[in-house]
C-alpha cells in the first residue's frame, strides 16, 4: 500500500514544468519591482545568449544600471503560453513596463495601447527552469 501512496503523493504534491516555469515569471517580476538584482539574475541562465548579444554578465549589468536610474518599476504580463518540449521549453506574453525616472514616469516596455509581446527560451539546470534567450525587446527610455 505504502508503495502505491508514495509515488502517488510525489505525483500530485510536486509541481509541473509549467507551473514551474510561471513561477519563473511571477517571481522574476517582483524581483524587478523591488530592484532585487540576485533574484532578477537567479531567474537567467550563465548560458543566456540572445540575437542582441546579450550575455548573462551584459544583463546583470544593465539591471544594476536600470535599478539606479528608475524607481517605482511596475510590471503587468498577460496571456502567458508556456510550451515544453524535450529541449526545453518556450514562454510567450504580453508585458507592459512602467517605471519613475527623475520626474519623469512612463513606459520602458510595450505601453498602455499595445504592451510588447516577448517570447522567452528556457532550459532546464539541474531542476530549475533558467531563461536562456529573449526576443521582442524594445526599451523606450
Amino acid at each position: 500500500m505504502l508503495a502505491i501512496l508514495v509515488p502517488l503523493a510525489v505525483y500530485l504534491l510536486w509541481p509541473s514544468d509549467e507551473s514551474r516555469i510561471k513561477k519563473v515569471f511571477r517571481e522574476g517580476a517582483r524581483s524587478i519591482e523591488k530592484k532585487d538584482l540576485e533574484g532578477v539574475m537567479g531567474k537567467v541562465s550563465f548560458n543566456y545568449s540572445d540575437d542582441y548579444g546579450l550575455t548573462y554578465l551584459y544583463i546583470k549589468q544593465s539591471m544594476k544600471n536600470v535599478f539606479q536610474q528608475m524607481n517605482d518599476i511596475g510590471i503587468e504580463y498577460e496571456n502567458l503560453k508556456v510550451t515544453i518540449a524535450d529541449t526545453g521549453a518556450t514562454a510567450e506574453m504580453d508585458v507592459r513596463v512602467i517605471a519613475t525616472s527623475g520626474n519623469d514616469t512612463g513606459y520602458i516596455v510595450g505601453d498602455l495601447a499595445k504592451p510588447a509581446h516577448l517570447k522567452f527560451t528556457l532550459g532546464k539546470e539541474r531542476t530549475n527552469w533558467l531563461i536562456t534567450k529573449t526576443e521582442g525587446i524594445q526599451l523606450y527610455y
